[in-house]
């Protein structure tokens, strides 16, 4: 699986990567796991409901997510990633 991030996001990863280098790891960790094996159990990956209907959400901890939408690009299936941040923080 192919992804992309947001300019909000990759500046949340920026960000994420200055004041938290082990949760910056575990993200990371968490997104190649994404890219080999999409529906892998550690990742919790759930379609969302509401106004958030046509996103999907990943569990990098207990405490944080990632939101992402798919695209098609070029005949190809891409997820991009929206936001980081705790269950309050993306599901707002």
């Amino acid at each position: 699986m192919k992804i992309d991030f947001s300019p909000l996001c990759k500046k949340k990863l920026a960000l994420l990567k200055t004041k938290n280098l082990a949760l910056f790891n575990k993200t990371t960790k968490q997104l190649k796991l994404f890219q080999l094996q999409p529906d892998h159990p550690s990742l919790r990956l759930h379609k969302l409901s509401g106004k958030l209907e046509d996103t999907w959400s990943i569990s990098i901890t207990r405490a944080v997510r990632m939101v992402f939408y798919y695209r098609i690009v070029l005949k190809e299936k891409r997820a991009v990633f929206i936001s980081i941040g705790t269950h309050d923080e993306v599901y707002k």
